[in-house]
């Protein structure tokens, strides 16, 4: 699989990345860890979690899976924000980032983190103290690169100021959902990302499985998946959309492509996008994802793809 690099002085990553969000959730230690093997031999080498997924155990089965192949990828993962009803005091979120570190080590099985996310922006601490905390934790060895996700553009500028102002290592890349159905971060967060350098990585990049070709107008939603279980996504489903993803199907299916495959490869045509992140519950899901990322649309193409 291609491999680029995340920014112009991140790691080295998969055109496709592996979200580990449903580990512990929806798949057993067991499962997650075929997805993981399976992940590996699609060329697969960029895998993202976070603290917060499956209560840690996300962490935990992502560490065991990889064991033995920890030298040949990039774990990422992310540290939560501090409690809401917490109020900040100078050393707050410094406490929130190192204990959260040292736990997400802990649970990896594994003596440093290759990218270390921002979850969330915070609030009310200064980013000065994330990024000095940060800092901190890259001259000892434990996190090698730095990075922020969900922020908006001012949250972007702020902190590239900051860390050239205190003389840390600025973040190498910004986390965002983006795909074709939701496209509201092309007009201030990747402009700002392009600015700064940083390396763009979409997630949710399927739109919560809409753009995977299960869903139908008109249809029940299957069973277990996460616009039958989770009314928060199935907002999305909207005779608008359906109406544009059939347009979407068409273009692909012309082309000898599934919709699922166009999600992905107009993404990764995209400025600045390094790596796509892509969820999975199945060996047969990630062999999917994984494929996607071999379509390289030509500029014609690009131009050519439908607009909603």
């Amino acid at each position: 699989m291609e491999q680029r690099t995340l920014g112009d002085r991140g790691p080295r990553v998969s055109v496709v990345g592996l979200g580990c969000n449903n580990f512990g959730m929806k798949l057993t230690r067991d499962a997650s860890v075929d997805v993981v093997r399976a992940a590996l031999d699609a060329g697969i080498t960029h895998f993202d979690t976070a603290e917060m997924y499956g209560g840690g155990q996300s962490e935990e089965f992502l560490g065991e899976a990889l064991e033995d192949h920890r030298e040949e990828v990039v774990i990422a993962t992310k540290f939560s924000p501090r409690p809401g009803d917490q109020a900040w005091e100078p050393g707050e979120l410094t406490r929130r980032i190192t204990d959260a570190c040292e736990a997400s080590l802990r649970r990896l099985g594994t003596d440093h983190i290759d990218l270390y996310y921002q979850h969330y922006p915070d609030p009310d601490a200064p980013v000065d103290e994330a990024l000095s905390t940060l800092s901190s934790l890259v001259d000892a060895g434990k996190v090698l690169f730095v990075a922020s996700s969900n922020v908006d553009n001012d949250r972007i500028d702020e902190a590239a100021e900051a860390a050239a102002r205190l003389d840390t290592p600025a973040f190498v890349a910004t986390q965002a959902q983006w795909s074709l159905l939701v496209r509201k971060v092309e007009a201030s967060v990747l402009p700002a990302a392009r600015r700064h350098h940083l390396g763009v990585v979409p997630y949710f990049p399927l739109a919560s499985g809409l753009l995977t070709g299960k869903y139908r107008k008109g249809e029940d939603f299957p069973e277990g998946s996460r616009l039958a279980t989770m009314s928060f996504f199935a907002t999305m489903a909207t005779d608008e959309n359906f109406a544009y993803i059939e347009r979407l199907r068409s273009f692909a299916e012309e082309r000898g492509r599934t919709v699922l495959e166009l999600a992905i490869a107009w993404l990764l045509a995209q400025e600045g996008v390094a790596s796509v992140i892509a969820g999975a519950t199945t060996p047969e899901q990630v062999k999917g994802n994984a494929a996607s990322g071999a379509w390289a649309l030509s500029p014609e193409e690009l131009v050519a793809v439908p607009t909603l």
